[in-house]
């Protein structure tokens, strides 16, 4: 059950280009599954900012950013003891039981790396570390490959300008691998390549979706899409979609 909470910054540090990691305690009942998100109050700010939650620690969460605009550019500037509010618990996360017994494989573009770390954990606890396929603009855009391999993943980077890893998208290299099963978040655009080629090789599998939004809890209606059963809200019956339901047409 989402609540609205105030959480303290415990530290809040840049990990790449841009790109910082601020941990945050507070209450961590709200959060049910992993890919979940806050929504949080930024001061000066009318709308808070939707973030997927990277991790869920016993005392509180972990949370990574990119820096994309004056709303970020604020959080960037938060320091230790910073207090923060935040809509905790938002949107439906990962079902973890539908890749019991399958070959996994995890797709993350950019921002959409960090709400994969969850899944990835949760399934290494079971003895089944997922392959992870990471997609960046180049090498300093890159980040948590040797967190992702200390739970025993098999990590694989692809870069834009081929600058760490293979040239190019995550596509060719999912081209490469033997999965029956995906998670994947990342931009639309990425998600309906690996929707495609899922289709072609049979496997199904989980799309995070990431959208512009009003109110992160389902009133507002702004972050509608369209899938094969109607319109769902993407704050609300998402950000988690299931292969069988999506729809780029």
């Amino acid at each position: 059950m989402p609540v609205n909470a105030v959480y303290r910054v415990e530290y809040n540090r840049p990990i790449a280009r841009d790109v910082f990691l601020m941990r945050l305690s507070g209450p961590t009942d709200p959060f049910v599954a992993p890919g979940q998100f806050v929504n949080i109050h930024i001061d000066g700010f009318y709308l808070r900012r939707p973030l997927s939650v990277c991790e869920v620690l016993e005392d509180g969460i972990l949370l990574i950013y990119k820096v994309m605009g004056r709303g970020t550019a604020r959080m960037a500037m938060y320091a230790a003891g910073t207090q923060l509010d935040l809509l905790a618990g938002l949107g439906n996360g990962f079902t973890v039981s539908r890749a019991k017994g399958k070959k996994v494989v995890l797709t993350g573009g950019g921002c959409g790396v960090p709400p994969l770390y969850d899944i990835a954990k949760r399934l290494a606890k079971q003895d089944k570390a997922p392959a992870v396929v990471l997609g960046f603009n180049n090498i300093e855009d890159a980040f948590y490959k040797r967190e992702f391999e200390a739970l025993g993943c098999q990590v694989h980077i692809a870069t834009m300008d081929g600058t760490l890893g293979t040239e190019g998208t995550v596509i060719p290299v999912l081209e490469t691998l033997d999965y029956d099963y995906y998670c994947t978040c990342g931009p639309q655009p990425m998600l309906a390549a690996v929707h495609a080629l899922g289709v072609q090789k049979g496997a199904s599998g989980q799309l995070s979706f990431e959208a512009r939004m009003g109110c992160g809890f389902g009133a507002c209606y702004g972050c509608s899409c369209k899938t094969i059963t109607g319109s769902k809200r993407i704050c609300k019956e998402g950000p988690i979609l299931f292969s069988e339901e999506v729809t780029f047409s």
